[in-house]
């Protein structure tokens, strides 16, 4: 077991030899600092044990005493307004377009098509459940009725004021669309509803105060460079269709 109690004799046997008094400081100090696991630093464990607040301990120098940091509870960062309405704005963006790409495996054989609208539902669909988890982390709610919104309303329009959305008009077409016909609705209609979501982006770093959350904005940044190049990718197989067509 190791004792609390310095090499007193080790020091006074220095002492005698006539080492220099700042050498003899030092190596009393080394005594010094050797004891305190079990002394000073072993009574602050002591303490934080019994606390149920974290405790923070830093060192002091040799000769000085340890000192508390106050320790303060993690939260989460600040938020706006526009940040939360982001989310459950896009929450239904991705929805709509995860509801599209559903639409691929029964209506057209085209592989390229059918990569690409996986790739697409795959990906808004983790981001779905992201933005969920976010908003609820935060104590608010995944949807907002729309001011004046009726019930009928949310089930027949529920996307009806966000950038790009497809009119009810347009979905309707796409599900009766066929093969090639189907290819070009779901192309022009996945590029428009990419292009809402980049204004929806932009609207949000616009908006002082908002995009501050870091991993909104990771999000936000993110969801944008990835519908920027699935929106060329797209406008590359409308341009290959075309050509191909005229033949």
């Amino acid at each position: 077991m190791l004792s609390n109690v310095p090499n007193w004799r080790e020091y006074r046997f220095l002492r005698r030899r006539k080492l220099p008094s700042a050498q003899a400081l030092v190596f009393l100090g080394m005594l010094l600092t050797a004891s305190a696991p079990t002394g000073l630093f072993y009574s602050a464990a002591r303490a934080q044990q019994n606390s149920s607040t974290p405790v923070v301990i830093q060192p002091g120098a040799p000769g000085k005493p340890s000192r508390r940091l106050p320790s303060t509870p993690g939260k989460l960062p600040p938020r706006s307004q526009a940040d939360v309405e982001f989310m459950q704005g896009m929450i239904m963006h991705h929805s709509q377009a995860v509801e599209m790409t559903a639409l691929i495996a029964s209506h057209t054989a085209n592989q390229d098509l059918r990569s690409l609208g996986a790739r697409i539902s795959s990906s808004q669909s983790d981001e779905i459940k992201f933005m969920r988890r976010w908003l609820k982390a935060r104590g608010e709610p995944v949807s907002v009725a729309m001011p004046g919104m009726t019930d009928m309303d949310k089930s027949s329009h529920p996307m009806a004021l966000m950038p790009g959305m497809l009119t009810p008009e347009q979905m309707e077409a796409l599900r009766k669309a066929k093969e090639a016909e189907f290819d070009q609705l779901f192309l022009t209609g996945m590029i428009q509803h990419h292009n809402g979501a980049l204004t929806m982006v932009k609207d949000l770093f616009d908006t002082a105060g908002a995009g501050q959350d870091a991993e909104l904005f990771d999000f936000a940044t993110d969801a944008d460079n990835t519908q920027r190049a699935e929106i060329r990718i797209m406008q590359a197989m409308l341009e290959k269709k075309i050509p191909e067509e005229k033949q």
